[in-house]
């Protein structure tokens, strides 16, 4: 080669120096807000149940429940098709994949609940157990990925019990042996940023009273008001809210029920695909953007139960309601019956079976420069693309063999165009 020729410019060095220099405080800024999604594996659900009736068999009973609900309701791989519209290229892979989820992880996040749910007469006693029965269960191998409780929320008539529930909750865990790596604790009803800021300092003090590492406990903020969404002053209050947790957030779960109510919409129209609760988790996921804190939608209250006919029409609309979420990137929402759980899977599994040959494929064309595709991709979609992949890996809708068979890429290479992960292991590395 020549050599070459050079290159005129009329700024000198001095003047990029500055603006660096001006805009550094901007860059520490967009780094402390802005880290992007943590990496780590993202629960597909969320499953509540009461503290006095949580026990040690809670998440085999759900599965079980859920088996026999499919074998009574849609025994064969081509009647759950049918029920939920399922091509004949989906219907075994789908069928298949959520027998063995209810077999082998059922529940993948698990919320002991101490709010709405909870209808105990010794929440003491009821907190203490739920502590033993956590660590039990991750000690034996029976616990869900994620399991942790919802606590009564920071409102004056209930934050001492609030406050006392997770006290014990947690004080149990560590006498236990310490706090497990999938805890998750969830503040309800949240309607001002302080009382965010009052979780933190909740939390702060535990740490410091058990000598744990700062910021080791983080919590799930529920969006269950007006208040959280739109504040008087006519800001986003949950972008405050957000800042307000000090990175100590981990997600944003919109109450389909709580929040409906709250807006004076009746009963009989309160859905999660109601246009007011479309805007609240549009703001939601504006707000969640690039922080690392995760969007959960929420449920459905129609229940699969009774004769064949309805439990076929609870699953058709359960299944819809999931894959219009998953379409939106609501990539987790609330399960409140064992019968929902089938639909779930179901939904998920089929959203990226649908789509992995044609993600994995545009990923190994942009990974090996290949032209002559009907879609030019840029590093943002390598990216989602990149994601989106190992979501379906996550929780068992892929294989690793054939998602590396198209992409020709390791787990390794396509964890690297996702971003960093840290901690968990996918279904299929488990």
């Amino acid at each position: 080669m020549g050599q070459q020729e050079k290159v005129a410019t009329s700024l000198a060095g001095a003047v990029s120096e500055g603006i660096s220099a001006s805009l550094a405080p901007v860059d520490a800024e967009l780094e402390r807000r802005y880290p992007g999604d943590p990496g780590t594996r993202q629960p597909v659900h969320t499953v509540y149940i009461p503290g006095e009736q949580f026990d040690a068999d809670s998440i085999r009973t759900w599965g079980d429940k859920a088996l026999a609900m499919l074998d009574e309701h849609a025994p064969d791989a081509a009647s759950f098709a049918a029920v939920l519209g399922l091509g004949d290229d989906l219907a075994e892979a789908v069928h298949s994949r959520v027998r063995a989820k209810l077999e082998r992880e059922p529940v993948e996040d698990l919320r002991i609940d101490f709010e709405d749910g909870y209808k105990g007469a010794d929440e003491d006693q009821d907190a203490a157990r739920a502590a033993r029965l956590v660590a039990e269960a991750y000690k034996n191998g029976t616990a869900a990925p994620y399991m942790g409780i919802r606590m009564k929320c920071m409102e004056e008539p209930v934050r001492d019990r609030g406050i006392r529930t997770l006290d014990i909750f947690l004080t149990g865990l560590m006498e236990a042996g310490g706090l497990p790596d999938g805890l998750v604790l969830t503040l309800p009803k949240v309607t001002y940023p302080e009382q965010v800021t009052a979780m933190v300092r909740l939390l702060e003090a535990f740490e410091k009273a058990h000598g744990l590492e700062a910021g080791r406990l983080g919590f799930e903020i529920q969006i269950e008001t007006s208040q959280s969404i739109l504040a008087a002053d006519g800001t986003a209050a949950v972008a405050r809210m957000i800042d307000a947790a000090e990175g100590r957030a981990t997600g944003l779960h919109y109450g389909t029920f709580d929040y409906s109510a709250c807006l004076g919409v009746s009963a009989a129209y309160q859905a999660s695909d109601h246009p007011a609760a479309d805007y609240a988790k549009a703001v939601m996921q504006v707000a969640a953007a690039g922080t690392g804190v995760r969007v959960s939608d929420g449920s459905t209250n129609v229940l699969p139960v009774g004769t064949t006919a309805k439990v076929h029409d609870a699953w058709r609309l359960h299944y819809g309601l999931t894959r219009r979420a998953l379409a939106r990137a609501y990539y987790q929402g609330w399960d409140m019956h064992p019968g929902h759980i089938p639909t779930r899977y179901a939904a998920v599994f089929a959203f990226y079976r649908e789509g992995f040959e044609s993600a994995a494929a545009r990923l190994a064309a942009y990974a090996g420069h290949h032209e002559g595709g009907d879609v030019a991709d840029e590093p943002a979609t390598a990216k989602a693309l990149a994601g989106y992949l190992l979501r379906g890996l996550d929780c068992g809708a892929l294989d690793t063999g054939e998602v590396t068979r198209i992409t020709g890429l390791t787990l390794a290479r396509l964890q690297g165009f996702a971003g960093p992960r840290r901690g968990d292991l996918t279904a299929q590395e488990r």
